[in-house]
């Protein structure tokens, strides 16, 4: 994107250009001139995925207060999802890009009770019923369960109970969840790598958890059968990247 049209783009998002121009930001229209240009037809089927995503989470704005989620986070592993495909050669339909497009829809979210409040069936009907149960299948796998519905005696307890039970999953997960966990997690290990002032206790603690759940569980995972080699160099970056700001 031209710097000038950046500035407006980020302007109009109330963004800080000084602070996201160093970020992976892209939008919607360049989302999908990277499909056209990647020989991927925009069908009806990956505009509703986007228009849906739009609706969902347009507005939410990332862990410094100021970047959109969407330009930050959905379109850019939307498009990374995208890249690995064609990098080793793997066959990828709608499907499996409906699936990155939508992989956050399914956080706990009051905005998505009341958007689809109408629907008394429940969203999760909706998914499955508007785009199939594969992608109702990755976007319910992909799901982060609440901290209440695990044992422990206190939040700490209840979220490596959390983890241990989301990495089991993903253990067995096949590839497509794979790849889009991949990128994801990456993704969200450079936004808080890349900001130009770590501080709060929040911030600090998602940090030190991402540290953590790499070395514990996400760089070897991405060199289990089928291997990743492209997305474990990606996510060794963002892990160097983040240890580096967590040194004493």
């Amino acid at each position: 994107m031209p710097q000038f049209a950046l500035e407006e783009t980020l302007l109009l998002c109330g963004c800080n250009y000084n602070f996201v121009k160093n970020l992976d930001f892209l939008n919607r229209d360049e989302l999908e001139r990277f499909l056209v240009q990647s020989g991927i037809r925009i069908d009806d089927y990956i505009n509703t995925a986007m228009d849906m995503s739009t609706e969902i989470h347009s507005g939410i704005k990332r862990e410094d207060n100021q970047s959109p989620f969407l330009e930050t986070h959905i379109w850019p592993v939307t498009r990374d999802v995208i890249k690995h495909y064609l990098t080793v050669n793997r066959n990828i339909t709608s499907v499996e890009i409906v699936s990155a497009i939508l992989h956050d829809v399914m956080e706990d979210n009051d905005r998505i009770l009341d958007l689809y409040k109408t629907k008394e069936y429940g969203f999760d009907a909706y998914l499955k019923y508007r785009f199939g149960n594969r992608v109702y299948e990755i976007c319910m796998g992909l799901k982060i369960k609440p901290l209440e519905n695990f044992p422990g005696d206190n939040d700490q307890q209840r979220q490596l109970t959390r983890f241990h039970d989301y990495c089991k999953g993903l253990s067995s997960a096949d590839y497509d969840m794979k790849v889009i966990k991949l990128v994801d997690r990456a993704n969200n290990m450079k936004f808080i790598s890349n900001m130009p002032k770590v501080d709060g206790r929040v911030v600090n603690s998602k940090l030190k958890r991402y540290l953590r759940e790499a070395e514990d569980f996400y760089l070897s995972f991405a060199l289990l059968e089928a291997s990743t080699k492209d997305l474990y160099q990606n996510l060794r970056e963002s892990y160097e990247s983040l240890k580096s700001l967590n040194m004493p």
